[in-house]
């Protein structure tokens, strides 16, 4: 090209090589074309076959109601292993026993605990029994003495009411006495007057002396009775006032009694249910001696072996695998992915030992694949970083799981999304897009509810 070579004019003869003479070939290039075309045609059509979303994760089988689930059984309280009544492997229905263990404290080591506590409350009873009809006896005392009291006021009273009565009457005799001696005192004198001037004898001087005294003496006698009269009106308020305060000291003693007695009785009746929830735990812990089966179950593991094992209060004795259970699978997916996952979603599993042909895109075309159906979704991530997922059996699904298949089993699921189109699934891969969202349509409309006109 630049003539700086010697051989730059010369020419290539096509003919000395097969390759390029084949290329000049006019059939050779119609094949290709063709085979082009035809290739590609297909490739368009392929483009355009429908291709169903998926999640894809994997699991592991579980059973859907916790309380069917492999679990540990524990001791309620320390002891020691006395007697196994089962073997691993075996068969247990709900209430039979496991295994017996033997009491480690001194403070259960009685074998009539639970006699003579009953015993106890027995005698407890009968004391706040007896309480009970000592607070009667005080009531009754009580009103008793209330009834003497009021008998007694009335009593009193009444005697008050005597002496003023005898006052006012004495009162009335002194005034007559004291006229009396006033009335004699005059006739002493006129009679002095008149045997002054001889018209009386001194005989009828004398007698009306005797009379002055007479009088005088009745006068004095009527001075005295009205002061015995007063005093007794004074005795009688004085002893009034004693009897208030004569019984409301007997009162006070007996409510003192009675009150004694109810605080006895209370503290009684709390040492008594005190007793009483002593004796439902040792009878509660009496049955706790024996280890029985929770439900119906197969005894898988043995955790504390041998006769005389010390075991701890909670500790795990055995382990139990429940006899009826429903399976389920449980399944993580990413959070990026969890907002595509509902309630009722279809998921189908291949779970291992079981073969299975798989496409991922077309599931119609799968083999050995099981259905399921989504019923819980965890809405707290877990520790792996992702949500967990609760797939049952569905119930609508023409296969129905394996009837070997066991509780911790591996299981690959693959949660269906929308059906799009192979070249859309291709490009949104390419540009990481997220798969469509899958929304369930109801089967029914429901109509919609026609206002009345006023």
């Amino acid at each position: 090209m630049l003539g700086i070579s010697d051989n730059t004019n010369q020419t290539i003869n096509i003919e000395e090589f097969n390759s390029l003479k084949s290329i000049r070939d006019s059939s050779t290039t119609k094949v290709l074309k063709r085979s082009t075309i035809i290739f590609g045609t297909a490739f368009f059509i392929f483009l355009f076959l429908p291709w169903t979303q998926n999640i894809r994760s994997r699991g592991y089988v579980t059973t859907l109601n916790p309380s069917n689930r492999p679990q540990d059984i524990h001791s309620i309280i320390p002891g020691q292993i006395k007697k196994w009544y089962v073997r691993e492997g075996d068969f247990v229905k709900q209430g039979d026993t496991i295994l017996n263990i033997s009491e480690i404290k001194s403070d259960y080591f009685d074998p009539l605990l639970v006699e003579r506590t009953a015993e106890q409350i027995v005698s407890k009873e009968e004391m706040m029994e007896s309480y009970l009809q000592k607070i009667t006896a005080l009531g009754n005392q009580t009103k008793a003495l209330l009834s003497t009291k009021r008998l007694k006021i009335q009593q009193a009273k009444n005697y008050v009411k005597q002496a003023q009565i005898g006052i006012r009457s004495d009162s009335t005799d002194l005034q007559a006495a004291e006229a009396n001696f006033e009335i004699a005192e005059k006739q002493l004198k006129r009679i002095n007057t008149l045997f002054d001037d001889g018209l009386k004898s001194l005989t009828d001087v004398e007698t009306k002396r005797l009379k002055v005294q007479e009088t005088k003496a009745k006068f004095i006698s009527a001075q005295n009775k009205l002061l015995t009269s007063r005093n007794k009106l004074i005795n009688s308020k004085t002893e009034l006032a004693s009897i208030e305060n004569q019984y409301r000291d007997k009162l006070a003693k007996i409510e003192s009694d009675k009150f004694s007695a109810i605080s006895v009785m209370y503290n009684t009746q709390a040492v008594l249910s005190k007793m009483k929830n002593q004796l439902s735990n040792y009878r509660f812990r009496k049955n706790q001696l024996f280890i029985l089966a929770p439900q119906d179950a197969y005894i898988t593991k043995a955790i504390v072996t041998g006769v005389g094992e010390t075991v701890k209060e909670g500790q795990s004795l055995v382990t139990i695998m429940p006899a009826n259970y429903d399976l389920a699978v449980e399944m993580y997916v990413l959070p990026v992915d969890l907002p595509l996952v509902q309630k009722g979603q279809k998921v189908r599993f291949m779970f291992d030992g079981w073969p299975s042909i798989v496409f991922r895109g077309w599931p119609n075309a799968s083999y050995g694949t099981f259905g399921g159906k989504v019923v819980a979704i965890d809405n707290f991530i877990s520790s792996n970083g992702q949500y967990r997922l609760l797939v049952a059996e569905d119930e609508e699904d023409e296969h129905e799981w394996p009837v070997g298949l066991r509780v911790g089993s591996g299981a690959d699921g693959m949660v269906f999304l929308k059906d799009v189109a192979i070249w859309y699934e291709i490009w949104r891969n390419l540009n990481g897009f997220p798969p469509d969202y899958y929304k369930f349509e109801p089967k029914h409309n429901m109509p919609k509810s026609k206002k009345k006109d006023k």
